[in-house]
């Protein structure tokens, strides 16, 4: 047999089918006894709590419960059949190489490149034109994912444009995905310690200039970046991640209620693609006769069922805690540059709920605005990444190629459904890279746009209206203010002194209805101005809805808030959508109502997280143990916290909330939750059950203009607004 000790992991391969192999640590104690696979193969990521026999799909999905990821140190390896015994290192995210594990030879095109543990990571190298740029050495990116960065023929749109831009882009693929070798797993730590090998190696070319490496990448690409910048590879100069995840665990149980929408779905094709052949082009270049992507092949079989495994973590533990992003981003020494939207169709907008604790990279930006999951390339912010590239990776004044400028309008057309031209140079004034540079580390660190899709002529289209700027966000300056749930369907500004209650019953329909979710098939449609919706309402029984008057001002909020709720459950478990939305005019003298951000929580889980948690924002601890079932007809109290957004309610805007259960306020995202046909629950209502909506007001003096036209937001769909009827 032949044993290799991985990053966190142990693999065992040719070995005679069925047999049993123990694995003992270096007391000699035993961790677990694996079964080889049909083709000879036996995979231990994830170590249970006590010695046991993992022989089945049900024996590792117990083990990925409760257990770890397998401790590095030293084992040994027994096949109980031969009673043949050999040791083997599991390695940390830490145990760096020899350097010369990183003299690897990379030529332009198509190729491997060998990582600490002696596996083979397919790669696609592809120099910028020359005709335009030059000869190397290039300024040199890579793109990192389980998509298909190294696909020879289909290049990823991070690498499309940072090639368009004078960027030699190395597109890597993670281990056991497309042709590389290795088993699959989802931002486990030997993903992370690839990333670090593949950073060496690539900063180590002679066509790389300055001898050190960006990233890039929108969502798959640009989550991995924050895993591989925060194992600190020296070589390393610079991230762009765009469209990002704070947590792989809430990103899949929000709030606690299994995500069977996007997330669901996302994972169930990771599974299909990562298997042997599971996608077209690296099935095409095995039957081309690539001999090390057909071996590369072969321990396939021991990917593992994810959609199944995540089904499984119903709370939060080690393995879960160890791949929270938020948890590490603070290890990160390089500049950053992040983009997200506030309703992010995807993955949602808890990344903002990180930007804090960026703590150890020198220099961030930050660019933040309503819209959807690929807005980060769009026109109105693509400019801006060409700016940060050039000044940290190229580490010049950053000047758009004239041929680039003639040609993207064509290319806007194409793939955003609209005419734009680029921003105009900001820095060509300046004659030396020094001054340059100054000036672009003085501008804030946060940049906010408002409006977009209000701001072109095509409604819709991805360009705002108007932005500002901040050293942080939340933004300095925001308060916490309470609007207090009353009688009659009101918002008041001062709690009602009498209890009353209001009653909604469970919806079990909203479960599986999303507003968007027929796309799922036709993700590109979020990158045109119109993304056809039919947002779907809740049945007057099935809601709680109050609002406010209209506002004889400009209210903006900025951050996350939350539903302080006081609430009689009619069932020992429920969970709880809270979503916020705009009664505005729609400008032919009726009333629309506009989406602008939702929250989820299932009660049972009763302990909040006293290290992320404040006046505004909420987060639980999710852990087994916090778990309090409910009592039918007895009161509690629980905040729900509202995913962070900036939103400005205008001068005549009235804001209203909705509590029901979670489903068809979001386009994407569908929850298990626990329902049950003519199930009640009560909402308090004043007096010493005082439910109230608490929201990061921002006291910023901005000229936010006139409504924009009714619908064209981004990522705000609007539909005709009814009369409040809790």
């Amino acid at each position: 047999m032949q044993v290799i000790g991985g990053t966190e992991t142990i693999t065992i391969i040719e070995v005679t089918p069925g047999t049993h192999l123990r694995i003992d640590d270096v007391k000699g104690d035993p961790l677990a006894t694996m079964v080889a696979d049909a083709s000879g193969n036996a995979h231990l990521a994830f170590a249970p709590t006590e010695h046991r026999l993992l022989a089945t799909m049900d024996d590792l999905v117990g083990a990925l419960a409760t257990g770890t990821t397998v401790p590095p140190g030293d084992y040994t390896v027994t096949d109980l059949s031969t009673k043949e015994v050999q040791p083997v290192r599991v390695l940390a995210v830490d145990d760096h190489p020899d350097l010369s594990l990183y003299d690897q030879e990379l030529a332009d095109g198509y190729g491997y490149l060998t990582v600490r543990d002696g596996i083979r990571l397919s790669v696609m190298v592809r120099p910028p034109n020359a005709d335009m740029y030059g000869p190397g050495p290039y300024p040199t990116v890579v793109e990192y994912s389980g998509y298909s960065p190294s696909h020879p023929e289909l290049p990823q749109p991070g690498t499309l444009l940072a090639n368009l831009m004078g960027f030699a882009v190395v597109g890597v693929n993670m281990r056991g995905t497309g042709c590389s070798g290795g088993v699959f797993d989802v931002f486990s730590p030997a993903q992370s310690a690839d990333g670090y090998d593949v950073i060496e190696t690539v900063a180590r070319q002679p066509w790389v200039l300055h001898g050190k490496v960006g990233m890039v990448g929108l969502s798959y690409p640009g989550i991995s970046q924050l895993y591989v910048a925060a194992t600190r590879p020296p070589s390393l100069a610079a991230i762009t991640p765009l469209s990002v995840i704070d947590d792989l665990w809430r990103q899949q149980w929000p709030g606690g209620t299994f995500n069977s929408g996007f997330t669901r779905a996302w994972l169930a094709l990771r599974d299909a693609e990562a298997m042997a052949g599971g996608q077209a082009w690296d099935q095409a270049i095995i039957e081309a006769g690539d001999e090390v992507a057909a071996a590369n092949q072969a321990i396939r079989s021991q990917n593992l069922d994810f959609e199944r495994f995540g089904r499984a973590i119903e709370t939060y533990g080690p393995i879960s805690a160890g791949r929270r992003a938020g948890d590490f981003v603070d290890r990160i020494e390089v500049p950053v540059y992040l983009t997200g939207a506030w309703q992010d169709e995807q993955t949602g907008s808890r990344f903002a709920l990180m930007l804090q604790s960026f703590t150890s990279a020198p220099s961030t930006r930050f660019t933040l605005f309503n819209g959807h999951h690929p807005d980060g390339y769009s026109p109105m912010v693509i400019l801006r990444w060409f700016e940060f590239l050039s000044f940290h990776v190229a580490r010049r004044i950053p000047r758009v190629n004239e041929l680039i400028r003639q040609f993207a309008p064509l290319q806007f057309i194409e793939h955003f459904g609209y005419q734009a031209v680029l921003e105009p140079d900001r820095f060509e004034q300046y004659d030396s890279f020094d001054e340059a540079f100054a000036a672009y580390l003085a501008e804030p660190s946060v940049r906010i746009l408002f409006d977009s899709g209000a701001g072109h002529e095509v409604v819709g289209a991805t360009s705002h209206v108007y932005e500002t700027t901040t050293e942080s966000f939340p933004p300095p300056g925001v308060t916490a203010r309470s609007w207090w749930f009353a009688p009659e369907g009101t918002l008041a500004d001062e709690p009602p002194s009498e209890v009353t209650t209001a009653r909604y019953l469970d919806d079990v329909g909203a479960r599986d209805t999303a507003y968007s979710q027929e796309l799922l098939v036709d993700l590109n449609r979020f990158t045109q101005p119109r993304v056809p919706i039919t947002w779907t309402r809740f049945a007057t029984e099935h809601r709680v809805e109050m609002q406010t008057e209209p506002f004889v001002g400009p209210v903006v909020i900025a951050g996350q808030g939350h539903l302080d709720l006081w609430l009689r459950p009619g069932t020992e478990d429920t969970s709880v959508q809270v979503t916020v939305t705009e009664i505005r005019p729609d400008g032919d003298g009726g009333d629309v109502e506009q989406r602008v951000q939702c929250g989820w929580h299932r009660l049972k889980h009763a302990s909040e997280d006293p290290t992320r948690s404040n006046e505004l924002a909420v987060d639980y601890t999710f852990v087994p143990e916090d778990i309090q079932p409910l009592v039918p007809g007895q009161w509690i109290r629980s905040r729900v916290p509202i995913y962070p957004v900036t939103h400005v309610f205008r001068e005549g805007s009235k804001l209203r909330v909705r509590v029901s259960t979670p489903g068809r306020d979001h386009p994407f995202w569908n929850f298990e939750s626990p329902v049950i046909d003519g199930a009640g629950h009560d909402i308090g209502i004043g007096g010493d059950m005082a439910t109230a909506l608490v929201l990061p007001v921002w006291d910023v003096d901005l000229d936010h203009g006139d409504h924009p036209p009714a619908g064209s937001l981004r990522g705000q769909p609007v539909r005709p607004a009814e009369p409040v009827t809790s």
